[in-house]
C-alpha cells in the first residue's frame, strides 16, 4: 500500500493572489477595510445610499489600480528598499584623524 503526497512547489515563494504579491494584499485589505468603515460613516451621517455607493464604487476602484500599480513597480520588496534606501547618509564627516589612527 503505497501513499501518494504532492510536492509543494511554491516553498519559499512569496505568497501571491490574483497578481498581488506580499504585503500588497495586506494594503489591499486595509484599503477595503477602511473603504467600508467611511461607507458606514457616510450612510449613518445621511448621505443618499446610491450618492456613498457612488463614491466608495470610485475610491474602490482608484485603490485596485494604485495597488496593483505598486505591486507590479516594486515587487515583493522594492517598495521596502526604496523606503530604506531614504535613511543612507548623502555622506559622512570625520573632523578627526582619531577615528583612523586607532584602527587595529
Amino acid at each position: 500500500m503505497s501513499t501518494v503526497y504532492t510536492i509543494n512547489k511554491g516553498i519559499n515563494k512569496p505568497i501571491e493572489f490574483k497578481g498581488l504579491k506580499a504585503q500588497y494584499i495586506w494594503y489591499l485589505g486595509g484599503g477595503l477595510v477602511a473603504l467600508l468603515i467611511l461607507f458606514a460613516i457616510l450612510y449613518i451621517a445621511g448621505v443618499n445610499a446610491f450618492i456613498c455607493s457612488g463614491f466608495i464604487l470610485v475610491l474602490g476602484t482608484a485603490l485596485f489600480v494604485y495597488v496593483y500599480r505598486l505591486s507590479h513597480t516594486y515587487g515583493q520588496y522594492g517598495m521596502m528598499k526604496k523606503a530604506a534606501r531614504r535613511y543612507i547618509p548623502k555622506f559622512i564627516r570625520c573632523r578627526s584623524r582619531k577615528v583612523f589612527t586607532n584602527l587595529l
